[in-house]
């Protein structure tokens, strides 16, 4: 099973990361789920692969009551992103998807009516939660071509998809990245590959460098804290991404 742990709370406004399933199978990339709840409201960001449900679902149910969660936000089409959307609708049939609108047609093959879905339009949008206001920030081409994080101004939290994704070994299982240089390395062969373009990555890095973050939450890995944000932030704008190597 999935643990969880509260990494931002002001009252009910909060952020829960459901994290490191012991029990994955090998052959599944390890992700991260996130909770953002304002009351009796929830919003789950990237909830994941249809095969991982049971266990995010179990670990969310001991934290915050399911019933109470009004949406899904999918930063992009991906199978590992948004593959379990059929059982979050078998469980609650009017909970809505956020999503890109370059996805409407595509991500209804993993469920969903065009009432489920809310399409984004590439210049993002604000979301309502139970009256916090949430911004869908574009990410385009960092990894897919119609591509969002999401950014909880008054909890200073940001959630970066793909980007600051690492593929950790075992041995560092923490929740939070404790070692900047040793914690990026896992996470260059990620970036030059998965990240389609240069120009992307360089306006991604300008817009969010002018934001007030204190965690950058990737979907994969560890979260970034502090000064480290702003360390990866530097890292990436000058990586060289795109690229094949043999």
């Amino acid at each position: 099973m999935k643990k969880t742990q509260t990494i931002f709370q002001d009252g009910t406004h909060k952020w829960v990361a459901i994290v490191r399933d012991p029990e994955r199978p090998d052959s599944l990339i390890d992700t991260n789920e996130y909770l953002v709840a304002n009351g009796v409201q929830g919003l789950i960001l990237d909830p994941g692969g249809a095969e991982i449900f049971p266990a995010v679902f179990s670990a969310l149910a001991a934290e915050f009551d399911p019933s109470a969660v009004v949406g899904l936000f999918a930063s992009h089409q991906d199978p590992d992103i948004i593959s379990s959307l059929a059982m979050w609708l078998e469980f609650n049939p009017k909970m809505h998807c956020y999503t890109s609108w370059l996805w409407e047609s595509f991500i209804p093959h993993f469920g969903g009516t065009s009432d489920t879905f809310v399409p984004i339009p590439d210049e993002g949008m604000e979301i309502g939660l139970n009256g916090l206001t949430l911004t869908a920030v574009p990410a385009h081409y960092l990894h897919s071509s119609g591509n969002f994080h999401l950014y909880d101004r008054q909890a200073r939290m940001y959630f970066s998809g793909d980007v600051g994704a690492a593929l950790l070994p075992p041995e560092e299982a923490g929740l939070f990245v404790e070692d900047f240089d040793r914690h990026i390395k896992h996470a260059e062969g990620f970036h030059r590959r998965w990240m389609g373009s240069n120009e992307a990555k360089r306006r991604w890095c300008e817009r969010v460098a002018q934001m007030e973050i204190d965690m950058l939450c990737p979907q994969h890995g560890a979260i970034y804290q502090g000064a480290d944000v702003q360390r990866f932030i530097n890292w990436f704008d000058e990586l060289q991404v795109g690229i094949l190597r043999g």
